[in-house]
């Protein structure tokens, strides 16, 4: 009996350990659609059943500021630093997707409409961000970092 205690509780302090892959929850490592670069750390949490995005880490080469803010974006995210500014909000799961929200592009400082999905069993998430139909966008695909 004891054996199986112990094991009960190596167990639950293991399974934090594993990533949900059925949920974009988790950290995330956007590529960009142009450069085929890895451009910043995004953490993905939930509440609610709803969805927001935060970056955590940028990846800018040696002679950029490491530390920018949004400098083009609107209202209370103006002059925001980078890290930390949720980029993703109002997601929420429509089937295999999660769509109805936003998400912003710190670059020009515009907030679109997004639809994402999991794909790859869970490694990686396409996400889009489109102005009034998803085909008049751009797409990119994060990989999972943990």
């Amino acid at each position: 009996m004891r054996s199986f205690v112990l094991a009960a509780l190596i167990g639950a302090v293991a399974l934090p350990a594993f990533a949900d892959n059925t949920s974009p929850v988790g950290l995330w490592k956007n590529i960009d659609d142009k450069t085929g670069k890895p451009k910043a750390e995004i953490r993905i949490s939930e509440a609610n059943g709803v969805l927001q995005g935060r970056i955590e880490k940028l990846f800018r080469p040696a002679d950029q500021e490491q530390n920018p803010i949004c400098d083009k974006c609107e209202g209370a995210d103006k002059g925001k630093p980078l890290i930390g500014l949720n980029i993703i909000n109002g997601m929420k799961k429509d089937g295999t997707e999660y769509s109805g929200g936003t998400i912003l592009d710190p670059e020009n400082g515009k907030v679109y409409k997004s639809k994402m999905k999991l794909a790859d069993d869970g490694k990686k998430l396409d996400v889009r961000g489109y102005i009034g139909m998803p085909m008049l966008g751009r797409s990119q695909t994060w990989v999972r970092q943990e």
